[in-house]
């Protein structure tokens, strides 16, 4: 009997990474855009030209998941927008992304439509991040049944936590990466990989896990994030710190407390001696990040200003009303039949999702 358990998948990560996945190597190795958009008739499509390559590839990982892993419940979450309420907060925030291909943003209205369709809730909004209601369905019902977050981004590490049995199943690029992961982690820990019912290139983190790979506890992925950065998502972070992070967080737990170590000291120069000493020889670390952490200026986002304002950006909404019971994310609710109608009508073989 398999494990009770409520999966959210990342709907948005889940059907980018689907779509880059399949795309024709002229599309792929394409220098330009234009360029690329030579070669968009070549991209998967049905008949009447609807783009599928991603919802191909989408389709066949949620009938996969759903018949191995039989999760009790599900949600998929996506993002609508890179306007949400962090953009107002830093108008850069996601600025260094380029502009979504328009073969793979009409997958998106249609994908979250095919998915309504078939059974499942599907939660997105102008105002947040699909890992924001990912965030607020964890904490909403993390205390009723076991969760799972399903991605590939490496923000929604914060939400894992033993105590309440949520995990993620971070989906890596290739299978022998995931390979990698287990055999370094769970050999480690005598743990074999068959004992976990998982998806293909997928490596779950606990909170073990978490610290053991990333060197600090989920709680501190945002803390991690607010000095570090996160150029994929453009978070500004403390720039000159990175290695030192760490370290710092085992110290002191949170940025917060590692300035305010920082603001004891920083008028008194023998104090702050001691601290560095500190710093180099009970912590290892080698070069002093005092510096970057303090630096000011007008004209640019430093120290501690960037350092806070990374970790607003960095932490994931877990408070958005959810007004609906956790009956109505029912697994039994997917129809199978209603999947072979979209197959037909996007002239996808039933074989190629269902298997021969």
């Amino acid at each position: 009997m398999s494990e009770r358990k409520f999966i959210v998948v990342d709907g948005s990560s889940m059907l980018s990474t689907c779509y880059y996945a399949v795309l024709p190597r002229e599309i792929m190795f394409a220098k330009t855009e234009e360029e690329k958009q030579r070669h968009y008739e070549k991209i998967l499509h049905a008949k009447d030209g609807t783009y599928t390559n991603a919802i191909f590839g989408m389709l066949k990982m949620v009938v996969s998941l759903m018949k191995k892993q039989q999760p009790d419940h599900i949600a998929f979450v996506f993002d609508k927008t890179r306007d949400t309420f962090r953009r107002e907060l830093y108008p850069e925030y996601k600025g260094t992304r380029g502009v979504t291909p328009e073969p793979l943003k009409s997958q998106f209205v249609l994908m979250e439509e095919i998915l309504e369709d078939v059974g499942f809730k599907v939660l997105y909004s102008d105002r947040y991040e699909a890992d924001d209601y990912a965030g607020s369905l964890v904490m909403k019902f993390r205390e009723e049944i076991p969760m799972i977050v399903l991605t590939k981004d490496h923000d929604y590490l914060q939400l894992v936590s033993d105590e309440y049995n949520v995990r993620a199943w971070m989906v890596q690029s290739r299978q022998e990466k995931a390979d990698e992961l287990y055999q370094r982690y769970y050999t480690f820990y005598g743990v074999k990989k068959q004992q976990v019912n998982l998806p293909e290139k997928v490596f779950e983190y606990t909170s073990r896990t978490v610290l053991y790979e990333e060197g600090v506890r989920p709680e501190q992925i945002v803390d991690l994030k607010a000095i570090q950065g996160d150029s994929s998502d453009n978070i500004p972070g403390v720039k000159g710190v990175s290695s030192a992070v760490p370290p710092l967080l085992r110290e002191y737990g949170t940025v917060e407390e590692i300035y305010r170590a920082i603001h004891e000291v920083e008028n008194d120069k023998k104090r702050l001696k001691e601290l560095q000493d500190f710093w180099k020889q009970e912590l290892g670390i080698s070069r002093s990040p005092f510096k970057a952490l303090t630096k000011t200026s007008e004209e640019e986002l430093c120290g501690e200003k960037a350092a806070m304002l990374s970790k607003t950006l960095a932490t994931i909404k877990t408070d958005i009303p959810i007004d609906l019971e956790l009956s109505a994310f029912t697994a039994e609710s997917f129809d199978e039949e209603r999947v072979l109608a979209w197959l037909k009508k996007l002239d996808i073989k039933e074989a190629s999702i269902f298997g021969a």
